[in-house]
């Protein structure tokens, strides 16, 4: 039985394997997990859809394959006559290419005798070389394979998806030795005495490299995509959070006591967040074709970091959640990510990002919007400084939020209107008139 890279999310099209949770020759039950899968969207097990023997692994780990593709096949009792019939089939299917793969041959070596044949043949050759042999994204054991051997992987024949070096393609490469991996000696010999020296440098002389893959590649493709497709605007608004330092304060050691988990100033400023995209609407939309989509839902999006690893899981209808609520589930979406154990669903559907930057005591950033959303947010750190209110100098909390705007969907006037909101109720939260519950 074939198992195939199942669709993880919303136009989600293609998945990495990141790892293999099993071995040829595992036994497995329904519903078990086989690996662990990558998308633009989420990091998800991929369960077993049956009982059964793993027999053959696919995919490498670290190789990128289109939703549907076959990645294992499984041994399930009672479809060992299916499993023959299939085999010789395809054994059947192969001798038959073999014989017409030999008939050309034959055909080629018969008519590459005559003039015009030979000529065509060197056009053809001239033609192929001017082409790219494949699309020149490398999985990380492609990328090993290749520098351990000192292959040119921009002239190995790509057979996978979409023109991808599979592991088999550069293993044959290596096996046979092909000319072709390597520069000409011809070419080297016209090369110029600065080019010959570039290219006789020896692997263990060069800086050292990083293969871009998994979530680290996804992250990049989103943020080009964010960066290229969206005119970013920026703007940066201080707020007195002073009554919000008492009013955390006041309250920390009882509910973390009572809750068990902290009450964090990052679920205030969500709070705060969500009722102003109440209040402006616009913010919580999405630029999409020729339309933008104004979403009735208000889920925040959060990014949680984890080592080399970035996720955006989402707070669902976070307007309709007390204080307290925002402050669980972030805490239950961080602890998921880094337990690696966030699902789809947990990423699915987001329409604007709260980003706490000040938890690495930034002051001021810009971020990157999360595509097709309108406006990131960065909360920095809350600083004590000194400041002058009514002609008098005071020590007071203070904090930069800093904003990110599709300028194509959002100007300055409206982006103002929205931080001022935020900044007001930020600066409200008090003891006496905040309710955490």
């Amino acid at each position: 039985m074939e198992l195939k890279m199942p669709k993880l999310g919303e136009s989600v099209h293609e998945g990495t394997i990141e790892q293999w949770l099993v071995s040829v020759g595992d036994t497995v039950e329904e519903y078990d997990p086989i690996c662990e899968a990558i998308t633009d969207k989420v990091t998800a097990e991929v369960p077993s859809t049956h009982a059964g023997t793993i027999q053959s692994i696919e995919v490498e780990e670290g190789e990128t394959v289109s939703v549907g593709s076959v990645i294992c096949h499984l041994e399930v009792e009672g479809e060992e006559d299916s499993s023959s019939a299939s085999t010789e089939t395809e054994e059947e299917q192969s001798e038959a290419a073999d014989a017409s793969s030999q008939d050309r041959e034959d055909q080629s070596e018969q008519t590459s005798t005559t003039p015009s044949s030979a000529s065509q043949a060197t056009t053809s050759q001239s033609h192929a070389k001017s082409q790219p042999k494949n699309n020149g994204r490398y999985s990380p054991v492609v990328f090993r394979l290749a520098s351990e051997h000192d292959i040119d992987l921009s002239q190995v024949e790509g057979t996978g998806f979409e023109g991808r070096v599979t592991k088999k393609d550069i293993e044959k490469a290596i096996q046979t030795g092909n000319n072709n991996v390597h520069s000409e000696p011809s070419q080297q010999s016209q090369a110029s005495p600065a080019q010959s020296s570039q290219e006789t440098i020896a692997p263990q002389d060069r800086d050292s490299t990083i293969p871009v893959a998994g979530v680290r590649k996804q992250i990049a493709n989103n943020m080009v995509r964010s960066a290229t497709e969206i005119p970013h605007g920026w703007m940066m608004v201080e707020a007195d959070a002073t009554s919000l330092v008492n009013t955390r304060n006041h309250y920390k050691a009882d509910f973390k006591k009572k809750e068990g988990y902290n009450l964090t100033y990052f679920a205030f400023f969500i709070k705060a967040v969500a009722k102003s995209l109440k209040e402006y609407p616009l913010l919580n939309s999405s630029w999409q074709g020729d339309e933008i989509v104004v979403h009735k839902d208000i889920n925040i999006s959060i990014a949680v970091a984890d080592e080399n690893k970035l996720y955006v899981p989402v707070i669902k209808h976070a307007d309709e959640k007390s204080i307290k609520g925002i402050a669980r589930e972030v805490n239950e979406l961080a602890t998921k990510a880094r337990q690696q154990k966030l699902t789809a669903e947990d990423m699915r559907g987001g329409t604007f990002t709260v980003n706490s930057t000040g938890t690495f005591g930034s002051v001021s950033s810009m971020g990157i919007i999360n595509h097709p959303q309108a406006a990131i947010l960065q909360v920095e750190s809350i600083v004590k400084k000194p400041v002058v209110i009514d002609d008098m100098i005071a020590i007071r909390h203070m904090v930069n939020l800093c904003i990110s705007i599709d300028h194509r969907i959002l100007d300055g006037l409206l982006t103002g209107r929205f931080m001022q909101a935020v900044k007001k109720r930020v600066e409200q939260y008090s003891i006496e008139h905040t309710s955490i519950y």
